[in-house]
């Protein structure tokens, strides 16, 4: 099908068929209340919010917060379309998406790349796989080290995921949406009273994935929460969400030759929709089961006590051939050099967070004091088998016949694959507990001056079991993560501030799936930052926010461009500053910021020497997102992105040249309850590297994409 007549037959369907889509009420996890729908004729708020909890662990206005966050609301979110986190980080100043092997979300925050430093409701949710928004109020990005908050890692910062809760009201919402290359969605989000004290919640998802490059697949998401009123001060919220996406894993495509550090590759030309993997070998499945509570009590005004529980069980299979070289001549034929494995996860997460948070008054001036304990028990088990190229002879294979060149072309013709133990095998069991401690002070001096401090203590064992090398490893850290922050506020609405904060991460990858006697022995990883800033709420509307840091991180680890195994790259610092706006003026809704960083190697190791550049961490980002609405139920909305070149990993080999991608939309609400809009991505059809993993792992932007989508809201 044509992508015009993909097009056509959308825009029969909206006539013709029922829709859904999810609203954006400020539902949130303990205090949810009902609010006007936004999609359709409602009263639109912008994109701006002015309070979070997840940056303190308490109800603090934006101003008040030593740090940069990035908040991106659900009206945002429905706005652009976006449908994934690689998606909503375009427009998140300091942030980029790394292809993350196709098969799960990964990003670069302030120059440190991370697959696990994302939170649900402030809970930890690091299993690798592509998270959905289809039950998200909103999305929090926050920057800088958090560890007193969020525990281990978080070194550049963490996304949080803020999930819709019942209110107390009735509600029916949500869309259906299609675009030109066959993707599409139907979302489902229903709320009502059930009886005296009870409301529930559903949101639901089926979400059918294709591409350019025929990337297929699909996922279905199923979140019903209830939320219990106990008594007037006690409320039990508790939820369950059932998730399977199966898709097809694209690792993108090869250099064009082997670079230099004076003349670094590029991704090869002409090949944009050609798949470097094998049709029904390449997918990912994933099937997840999260139960979720929360029990809130209030013991009055200024005192009040928060616990939190989640369980969650994950089973992961992904498998993949890939390009491991760049283009290379083998006997006069322009080749690529191919392997193969298959990775099972099975995970199981228990997490126990409980906060009392007490407010009081010594000598004249405020106290917000926060006293806290988590715990966390977490046990994986992780097997890889390499893919053999068992029919071909021994001399057409490379690694005890794991590696093999196939020549290039259109389409690339791999070999038959065998999946089995041998040369690479792994097979591990990781238990990982942590058991932390934190408190936190606010203190209010008078109405200008605001101190944060804090302190947290974790204790972190992990151990690991590999049933292939035979060894039973485990190490112990005792870890201590303070911060301390001033805010000054001049006048109601500007806030001036300083920062500084650390963390830590344990020698066993994010991921803790392996552990080495090295590793064993090795100090964690440490992230120091310190920050300077300027907020400014203009309007009671916009906010603007002005951020300097310097982020150095020790004892460092990263992906090796030949092994791809991680390894030590010694020391890196980051240092940068931020722009960002969102919020409203009259009837422009805006979102979007600068950032300016170097991050770069600083110190040698045989991996890497000082003086590279970290990769996947432009030196310039700027993006910036506006919808006007003309009249009631008539608006239009265009966005621009840029971001400067990137290397494509530590070598500095591979570089992934700048680009500039611009957005549109228009939005017409048919009805009081129901509402058009077509949104159309990469309107100049920009042809560009959109993403990396590595240096023969490049994924081509999207052509023009259009994308029709019809939402109710009763």
């Amino acid at each position: 099908m044509s992508r015009t007549a993909g097009l056509l037959a959308a825009t029969a369907i909206f006539v013709t068929a029922p829709a859904f889509a999810s609203d954006s009420r400020d539902a949130g996890f303990a205090d949810a209340e009902p609010g006007d729908p936004i999609i359709v004729t409602g009263v639109r708020d912008g994109y701006g919010t002015d309070r979070t909890s997840t940056a303190t662990k308490t109800d603090s206005d934006l101003n008040d917060v030593p740090q940069a966050v990035s908040i991106i609301t659900a009206e945002k979110i429905n706005d652009q379309a976006l449908r994934s986190i690689s998606d909503i980080v375009r427009f998140v100043p300091g942030v980029t998406a790394s292809a993350g092997e196709g098969h799960r979300d990964q990003l670069a925050i302030r120059g440190q790349y991370t697959t696990a430093d994302f939170f649900s409701d402030g809970l930890r949710d690091d299993v690798q796989h592509y998270r959905g928004l289809y039950n998200v109020e909103r999305v929090e990005v926050v920057k800088g080290p958090n560890a007193l908050i969020f525990g281990r890692g978080g070194g550049g910062g963490i996304v949080n995921r803020v999930i819709k809760r019942p209110f107390d009201d009735y509600a029916v919402s949500g869309a259906v949406s299609l675009d030109n290359e066959g993707a599409g969605f139907v979302e489902i989000d229903a709320n009502s009273p059930l009886g005296q004290d009870i409301s529930g919640r559903l949101t639901a998802t089926y979400e059918r994935f294709d591409n350019f490059r025929d990337i297929e697949g699909d996922r279905i998401g199923v979140n019903p929460t209830l939320a219990f009123q106990i008594a007037p001060d006690t409320r039990l919220d508790v939820g369950y969400e059932y998730a399977e996406d199966q898709r097809d894993v694209d690792r993108g495509l090869p250099s064009a030759f082997d670079g230099t550090l004076a003349n670094p590759a590029r991704a090869i030309e002409g090949f944009d929709e050609t798949f470097f993997g094998v049709r029904g070998v390449n997918r990912t499945a994933l099937t997840k089961h999260v139960f979720d509570a929360k029990l809130g009590h209030d013991f009055s005004d200024t005192l009040s006590v928060t616990s939190k529980l989640l369980w969650g069980d994950y089973d992961k299979l992904y498998r993949n051939a890939l390009p491991i070289s760049p283009v290379t001549d083998i006997d006069g034929t322009p080749s690529v050099q191919i392997e193969s494995y298959e990775d099972v996860t099975l995970r199981r997460n228990f997490l126990w967070q409980n906060d009392l948070v007490a407010e009081f008054a010594t000598g004249g001036v405020g106290h917000t004091l926060l006293v806290g304990v988590d715990f966390a028990d977490q046990g994986t088990d992780a097997a890889r088998l390499r893919g053999f190229f068992d029919t071909l002879p021994p001399e057409d294979t490379q690694t005890s016949g794991r590696r093999t060149f196939v020549p290039l072309a259109d389409p690339v013709a791999i070999p038959p694959i065998t999946f089995r133990g041998g040369s690479g095998e792994r097979a591990a069991r990781s238990d990982v507990e942590n058991f932390g401690i934190y408190i936190q002070d606010q203190i209010a001096v008078g109405d200008h001056v605001e101190i944060i401090a804090g302190l947290r203590h974790d204790w972190l064992d992990i151990r690991v079991q590999d049933f292939i090398g035979d060894t039973d490893l485990s190490r112990s850290d005792d870890l201590l993560s303070p911060r301390l922050g001033v805010v000054v506020k001049p006048t109601e609405d500007v806030s001036l501030w300083a920062s500084w904060a650390r963390s830590y991460l344990p020698q066993s990858g994010d991921q803790f799936n392996s552990l080495s006697p090295t590793d064993a022995a090795l100090k964690p990883e440490k992230f120091t930052n310190q920050e300077i800033g300027i907020k400014y709420r203009a309007f009671d509307t916009l906010d603007i926010t002005l951020a300097a840091y310097r982020l150095d991180r020790e004892n460092t680890t990263a992906l090796d461009p030949l092994s791809s195994e991680i390894v030590l790259t010694g020391a890196q610092r980051s240092e940068g500053v931020e722009l960002e706006v969102q919020g409203k003026v009259g009837a422009l809704s805006v979102t979007g910021g600068l950032a300016f960083q170097n991050a770069e190697i600083t110190e040698d190791t045989t991996s890497a020497p000082a003086g590279r550049a970290v990769p996947f961490s432009p030196d310039f980002q700027a993006s910036l997102w506006g919808r006007y609405d003309i009249r009631d139920g008539l608006g239009i909305g265009v966005g621009i992105s840029h971001q400067s070149d990137i290397f494509a990993s530590i070598s500095n080999e591979v570089v992934v040249d700048g680009f500039t991608r611009v957005d549109a939309a228009a939005f017409y609400d048919v009805s009081d309850n129901v509402a058009l809009q077509v949104n159309v991505d990469n309107l100049f059809d920009e042809d560009a590297i959109a993403l990396a993993y590595n240096d023969n792992n490049l994924y081509p932007i999207a052509p023009r994409t259009v994308r029709g989508t019809l939402r109710f809201a009763f």
